[in-house]
């Protein structure tokens, strides 16, 4: 099993329950070293003193918070220490809310939440508590030198926890909302039927990234010295002229043979899937 990212304690009224975080989610695709044109060798990234031209080790280099222009004050790691808030080490269900009442755009980052030995009974009875009712927990917690609000909630027999943005780093747009314009009830009609169209169950593993997969095939092009063919390209778009008449000529493209086709395969798939769960 991976390192856990933080261990504490959730609390739970009177109740506590030992618990390890470990990353949910993270990034991943082909990376690139940095290398000399002319000769191939990869170039050193080094920290330099500008004042003497001096060059750097790691342990040379303090944290420093520019408070006036040039002037700063210096930050210790265990001057940090010090302040860390009870959060650190414990995290406690400050409520309970709806989960229809939270907005996507504040999550942050996933993690599991796993219980120690002595934390897994009093982490069954409220993971099944949440999965009874329509309500997440909402807590906070300390980790990375930075105080969260996390969201918890029931996830295959066990919890999930996201860290949230608070609403002062949620950015807003001037622009941003419904456009004033009309909609005719026949478009909004036809849009529904495109919408029942390509509907279809929810399946992450049908996903996949294209871009990375071609920068797979690029390289192994390379290296068997083979040529470079470009992808195909989208055809140059042009802003819809007749809203009506491009949404039915999508919905008779959604009914295709080959889309029905896939469709019932990745129906029948799905009933497998559900019946080995």
């Amino acid at each position: 099993m991976a390192a856990s990212v933080w261990s504490g304690y959730l609390t739970f009224g009177l109740i506590s329950m030992p618990v390890r975080l470990f990353s949910g989610a993270r990034s991943s695709g082909i990376s690139f070293n940095q290398l000399h044109r002319t000769d191939h060798h990869r170039v050193k990234q080094q920290l330099i003193c500008p004042a003497d031209n001096q060059v750097l080790e790691r342990s040379d280099i303090v944290k420093g918070y520019e408070y006036r222009k040039d002037e700063y004050v210096i930050i210790e790691p265990e001057e940090i220490k010090k302040i860390e808030p009870k959060t650190a080490k414990t995290m406690e269900i400050l409520e309970f809310v709806k989960t229809s009442e939270v907005d996507p755009v504040y999550f942050e980052s996933s993690y599991y939440m796993v219980p120690e030995e002595a934390g897994r009974r009093p982490y069954a009875l409220l993971t099944k508590a949440l999965e009874e009712s329509e309500y997440v927990a909402i807590a906070k917690l300390t980790m990375h030198n930075r105080e969260y609000t996390v969201f918890l909630r029931p996830h295959k027999g066990g919890m999930m926890l996201h860290t949230m943005y608070y609403a002062e780093e949620v950015r807003e747009v001037e622009s941003f909302g419904a456009p004033d314009v009309e909609i005719k009830e026949a478009e909004i009609k036809v849009a529904h039927q495109l919408i029942e169209a390509l509907a279809d169950e929810w399946d992450p593993e049908k996903y996949h990234d294209t871009f990375q997969e071609n920068l797979k095939k690029l390289i192994e092009t390379k290296l068997e010295g083979g040529k470079i063919e470009a992808v195909e390209q989208p055809k140059k778009l042009a802003p819809v002229v007749d809203l009506m008449a491009a949404l039915k000529e999508s919905l008779q493209n959604a009914k295709k043979p080959a889309t029905s086709e896939k469709r019932v395969e990745r129906e029948a798939a799905g009933r497998q899937k559900r019946r080995r769960g």
